[in-house]
């Protein structure tokens, strides 16, 4: 009987069905509950348009946004006491414009152009977004599963959000087509940057809430100006946006791109228009059709199979 070395066992250990590079998969409940918490974000984001609808001051969607940033980003900054050091003041810079400056202004652009179903319909190419800047930014492929996986999230959305009725804004399909491309690179680059060592995620998530609101409050306040007074249900709606919706949300979502393959976490995007409608289902006495429930299951179903098993790469 042979003694083999740990370099060997190491080696075989890394062609074994699983193993890449020496890499294997976390514990599969260990995926799951980090698929759980992550997909807390998208499916807060669900409840923006209610909470736009029913308790923020109408025809300001810059002030919406930058309300929604820029205080949850101070407040982090505070809270945290941390700055960034390095080359981290620029990839900041970066990814608080592509997850909070530019996207913000064309999510709320698109939202006031197009019926929610339209604009929930063209978010959901996400996950074939992120595959595709994947090929570039990561050096993963994406597989013939994930690929239908994504086109079955396509199909299952529109199935569940869009009306027959449904008018189509071309302005409002370029505003959320280019709000949903910056929010797919912007999950690539922050898988491909990581975390600063020693740094948690509420200080990575104020490093870019901050400069994204700091870019939105001059434009907000030079286009739209604030109200004549803010009422308690404002106060809320805000309060609500800022720090469940953004600051806790985003912080989740986050932690999910750091321990997910890219391409499992965009899939959990997907929730948002599933909990968007059962808050109009439960909150505004919307009813669902038969195609709206088969769409449900679509959408679900994409979900589920776009969390398979996969082993992540490390990129440097």
């Amino acid at each position: 009987m042979s003694i083999s070395s740990p370099q060997a066992r190491v080696t075989r250990s890394a062609h074994r069905p699983g193993g890449q590079g020496g890499l294997t998969p976390a514990p599969r409940s260990r995926a799951l509950a980090a698929a759980g918490l992550a997909a807390i974000g998208p499916a807060t984001w669900g409840t923006t348009y209610v909470t736009t609808t029913e308790l923020l001051p109408p025809d300001r969607p810059l002030l919406a946004a930058a309300l929604r940033a820029l205080p949850a980003g101070l407040i982090l900054l505070a809270l945290t006491r941390r700055l960034p050091s390095g080359d981290w003041w620029w990839k900041a810079g970066v990814l608080g414009m592509l997850n909070f400056g530019a996207f913000f202004p064309l999510l709320f652009f698109g939202a006031y152009h197009l019926p929610g179903g339209v604009a929930s319909t063209v978010s959901a190419v996400m996950p074939l977004l992120v595959a595709g800047f994947g090929v570039g930014v990561l050096k993963v492929r994406p597989t013939r599963r994930t690929l239908a996986a994504g086109l079955v999230g396509v199909v299952g959305v529109g199935l569940l959000v869009l009306r027959g009725s449904a008018s189509v804004d071309l302005a409002g399909i370029v505003a959320m087509l280019a709000a949903t491309t910056l929010m797919a690179l912007a999950v690539v680059l922050s898988k491909r940057w990581g975390r600063p060592e020693g740094v948690s995620l509420l200080a990575l998530t104020g490093w870019q809430l901050t400069p994204g609101g700091l870019v939105l409050a001059p434009i907000a306040l030079t286009f739209e100006g604030l109200p004549d007074h803010f009422t308690g249900a404002n106060l809320a709606g805000y309060a609500y946006l800022g720090i469940i919706g953004t600051a806790i949300a985003y912080a989740l979502w986050f932690r999910g791109i750091e321990r997910l393959p890219a391409s499992s976490v965009s899939f959990l995007g997907l929730t948002n228009p599933v909990v968007a409608t059962l808050a109009g289902l439960l909150l505004l006495g919307q009813t669902l059709t038969l195609w709206q429930v088969g769409g449900l299951v679509l959408v679900l179903a994409s979900v589920f199979v776009g969390q398979g098993r996969r082993t992540a790469r490390k990129h440097s």
